[in-house]
């Protein structure tokens, strides 16, 4: 049996599933926030401060108290069942990134889209990023103070979702909120495997 279970450290025995997870949105939409919140291990963080040179191509609308950036990965563990434990693998959300996406997305089970409905536009590059890769995967719509309420038609459209993708609302803060985003991802890759059996 796996020692120092208590602080969350070490994988329990029982864990026999350990799917990958990507966590992926654009710039500033709360995917390291997400993986904080949610993970049982201190989560591996590679932020570094903004500077003045990425002010000028890392927009700051909606999230003008930003200070830091991811630059390579988030990491965080999550154990939902005694045999299942989620690897979540959090992307910077700048182009200027797009080969670690590349690399990091290799081998994984699905990913959770986080968006923003006040900014809709930026999460087209990230859609379009697990469109082509072909990860099944999930919206969920990160709620921020000022966050819009719209029709879940409207957004659906906007984002151009094909029917059986899952959208959802979470707030990235909260715990239960992101784990529940995350047991939405689950649920919609079993029935996707469901399916297909």
């Amino acid at each position: 049996m796996a020692s120092r279970l208590s602080d969350g450290v070490y994988v329990r025995d029982t864990v026999q599933i350990t799917p990958k997870l990507m966590v992926v949105g654009p710039f500033g939409v709360g995917k390291t926030t997400l993986i904080g919140a949610v993970s049982e291990i201190e989560p591996l963080r590679t932020e570094e401060l903004m500077t003045q040179n990425s002010a000028v191509v890392d927009d700051l609308t909606g999230v003008p108290g930003k200070r830091s950036t991811t630059v390579a990965l988030d990491f965080g563990r999550l154990t939902l069942a005694e045999d299942l434990a989620l690897y979540l693998f959090g992307t910077p959300g700048q182009h200027r990134f797009k080969q670690i996406w590349d690399d990091l997305s290799r081998g994984a089970y699905g990913a959770l889209v986080l968006a923003d409905s006040r900014f809709l536009d930026q999460s087209f590059e990230a859609l379009s990023l697990v469109e082509k890769s072909g990860l099944p995967h999930v919206v969920a719509l990160n709620t921020f103070p000022d966050t819009p309420d719209y029709p879940d038609e409207e957004l659906r459209e906007a984002l151009d979702l094909d029917s059986r993708t899952p959208l959802i609302n979470c707030d990235a803060r909260d715990r239960e909120s992101a784990k529940g985003a995350l047991i939405s991802l689950v649920k919609h890759l079993y029935a996707g495997h469901q399916e297909s059996s």
